[in-house]
């Protein structure tokens, strides 16, 4: 399978209504309602299909961004390496600074179901480009909870000071000393630099109301499972650490 080619017009594709009419497909015991109510809902969910595919299509247009500083990381042996060092034989990264300061007793349950969504498919993901979880607590630490979640797959690295995190959002002055938040952060090598292909933006500024700040499309399996449900995500939606 291949889904690199570019999306033709809008105009050369056909409607997502009549794509939906054309499905043949129907469920058991269904009523006339529920098929007719179900094709109208199919004709949204291939629409959103072409959005999605339309806003990664934009995404790669983007122009050069800037380059990255001469930040430091500790890997897991406690090497120093700068962030170029990271792209291995890649020459696209995907950083996830995740909130795990040596202040926490804890990580973050959010950013913990994010990265352990990661584990599984890294390998998958990792024949394309590189992928590596940056905190600032000593990657032993981080292990500890890599082991104690059951994944094996993912790369930690420590990071050298907090010019990353602070350069980069991930960490603010707050009354109380550090606000430690996240940050997914894409770069591409240019010779012997990276460059910020692109982060994710947007926070409660950028929020609809009554819902949770998040990516568009979302990567996280939680909401996007949650969502096909007849709750939603609910107002419990939010993860634990233990259950």
């Amino acid at each position: 399978m291949n889904d690199s080619a570019t999306l033709p017009p809008e105009s050369e594709l056909k409607p997502a209504s009549e794509l939906a009419a054309a499905s043949d497909t129907r469920q058991i015991g269904e009523s006339a309602e529920y098929r007719s109510a179900r094709t109208a809902l199919l004709a949204e969910e291939i629409a959103l299909r072409g959005q999605i595919q339309r806003v990664a299509q934009h995404r790669r247009a983007l122009p050069p961004g800037p380059v990255a500083g001469d930040y430091r990381f500790l890997d897991k042996k406690g090497d120093e390496l700068g962030l170029i060092d990271l792209f291995g034989e890649h020459d696209t990264l995907f950083t996830y600074f995740w909130m795990f300061g040596p202040e926490r007793e804890r990580p973050c349950p959010m950013c913990t179901s994010f990265v352990g969504s990661l584990d599984i498919p890294a390998p998958d993901i990792e024949q394309r480009i590189a992928l590596a979880i940056v905190g600032r607590s000593p990657v032993e630490r981080q292990l500890a909870v890599a082991r104690e979640r059951g994944w094996s797959h993912l790369k930690f690295y420590q990071t050298v000071g907090d010019d990353f995190g602070r350069e980069w959002g991930a960490l603010t002055d707050g009354e109380d000393g550090l606000d430690e938040g996240a940050a997914v952060l894409v770069w591409q090598r240019d010779g012997d630099r990276a460059r910020l292909f692109w982060a994710a933006e947007g926070g409660l500024e950028t929020a609809d109301p009554g819902f949770d700040p998040h990516l568009a499309p979302d990567p996280t399996p939680l909401w996007n499972v949650l969502d096909m449900t007849p709750g939603g995500r609910g107002t419990g939606w939010y993860p634990k650490l233990e259950y």
